[in-house]
């Protein structure tokens, strides 16, 4: 082998071996910014001319809807930094209890076909005389929790919550945890008055 073939292919091989060392660039997955929530606190809701109280966070508004003058006992509950609403609705029955229990069960299905899955908690309070089911829906549902509660004879009420972002569960989960222990409390502590 000559001198100049040995050069050319001992600089092909450095070549070759520099060229094969860079890093190759790989996209970063999407990262989703931290939500700092305060720890939970709560205090007691209960409107004077409405039949009912629960239990509520200060960190969310509750006012009437459409911010009337006359008290109501339908509210929107503003969700604050979670960036949503719950929409409350009161009703005194004058149909029979089914009527009521299969709107709020056709409200949840819905969303059926976006969910991955429908988790249901069964509420009964008996000393309370508070009956409903809590409905959490996974996946990217607009919707992500409803419920209605009943004293089963005169009064329902239902809540629905709504975010205002697009409905990506996997960027939304903390949120939606931090969410749900709210309601819980909401609902466990809801009393007819």
């Amino acid at each position: 082998m000559t001198k100049t073939l040995k050069i050319t292919l001992l600089l092909g091989i450095g070549i070759f071996l520099f060229s094969c060392s860079e890093d190759i660039p790989v996209p970063k997955p999407p990262t989703y910014l931290r939500l700092d929530l305060p720890d939970h606190q709560y205090e007691q809701f209960k409107e004077v001319n409405c039949n009912y109280s629960f239990d509520f966070p200060p960190l969310y508004t509750i006012s009437s809807p459409d911010d009337s003058k006359e008290v109501s006992c339908n509210k929107d509950i503003n969700l604050g930094p979670l960036n949503g609403m719950m929409y409350f609705s009161f009703i005194e029955m004058d149909k029979p209890l089914a009527e009521y229990v299969n709107y709020a069960i056709n409200k949840v299905d819905e969303h059926k076909i976006m969910a991955t899955a429908i988790e249901d908690s069964t509420i009964i309070r008996k000393d309370d005389r508070v009956y409903g089911t809590f409905f959490e829906l996974q996946g990217d549902v607009a919707s992500p929790f409803q419920f209605y509660l009943t004293d089963s004879t005169k009064h329902f009420v239902s809540g629905v919550v709504y975010l205002n972002k697009a409905p990506n569960y996997d960027s939304l989960r903390p949120s939606l945890e931090y969410l749900k222990k709210d309601l819980f409390r909401m609902v466990q502590s809801f009393k007819w008055n």
